[in-house]
């Protein structure tokens, strides 16, 4: 991370010849300094990636102008999906959480070290367990109890919630609960989850114990974007770790839980430093 207050501009658009030189051309043109960049042609999908860090005083403009005059000269021509961020404005990340602490207590743990350089408005629980924990940090804890009575209304007042506390990017922190199909829309690319990966698969109740019975080798955690498909959206980031005949199942939880707040920590910095960008389910992570 650079010391500098600097633009961090992510895009996508269709594949053609000259998509670096109009990009960085308009850049030069100003007198931008670029100090970091990343690029990707995907033959699959056809599109093009790219990540751009511009040092921000180099600009003769601030980043409204900057928006309006990429948008005319380069986006809109280019038919290109884009953003720009400012690294001095850090990001509100709202974290939900139910009764499993193991993800919400490293995440905590990251931010009172600066690690994750954010703000943390809010935790929001389908439970009051952690509400004293929650307080303790100096953090708002918001208890929706969720039931299969109220769920509409309680995904209705979370993402009020979401709005009222102008929250940027939201995690599930080991929240079990489904949300709903129209919270998942209306913040797409903006909720994050994390979830246990067995090769081979196994769903349902106890998944470490049916992995245990069937002589796993490998466990591991998926970070991945919430979509209404339950959990099948955007892959961010995954990892594993290699087990073997002498690990029981307690031992598989423990270490379930140890990969699961690694990956999710991992993910969440690169979707908070503008590395992760999706098309459709196809996404391009520039670590």
């Amino acid at each position: 991370m650079h010391r500098d207050r600097f633009y961090t501009l992510s895009a996508s658009c269709p594949d053609q010849v000259g998509i670096i030189a109009r990009v960085t051309g308009f850049i030069a043109e100003h007198g931008g300094w670029i100090l970091e960049s990343s690029f990707h042609a995907d033959e699959v999908t056809g599109r093009y990636f790219m990540r751009i860090e511009i040092k921000a005083d180099s600009l003769p403009f601030l980043l409204a102008e900057f928006r309006e005059r990429f948008k005319a000269k380069v986006a809109e021509p280019l038919s290109m999906a884009w953003r720009i961020a400012d690294s001095a404005v850090k990001k509100r990340v709202v974290l939900m959480v139910s009764k499993q602490e193991h993800c919400l207590y490293d995440l905590l743990a990251r931010w009172q070290s600066k690690e994750l350089d954010i703000e943390i408005p809010c935790v929001i629980s389908n439970h009051d367990s952690f509400k004293g924990f929650i307080e303790w940090h100096g953090i708002p804890f918001i208890h929706v109890p969720v039931n299969k009575d109220n769920k509409a209304a309680a995904y209705a007042e979370i993402a009020r919630i979401f709005d009222d506390v102008r929250g940027d990017t939201m995690v599930l922190a080991r929240y079990m609960q489904i949300l709903s199909p129209e919270l998942c829309a209306a913040l797409a690319g903006r909720i994050i989850n994390i979830h246990h990966s067995f090769l081979p698969s196994f769903v349902g109740a106890k998944p470490y114990h049916q992995a245990y019975e069937r002589g796993v080798k490998l466990i591991g955690a998926t970070c991945h974007y919430v979509t209404s498909e339950l959990d099948a959206g955007p892959i961010i980031e995954q990892d594993v770790i290699r087990i073997d005949h002498s690990d029981a199942p307690e031992d598989m939880v423990r270490y379930g839980k140890d990969i699961e707040k690694t990956v999710l920590a991992r993910g969440l910095r690169y979707h908070l430093e503008d590395r992760v960008l999706v098309h459709g389910n196809k996404t391009v992570v520039f670590r």
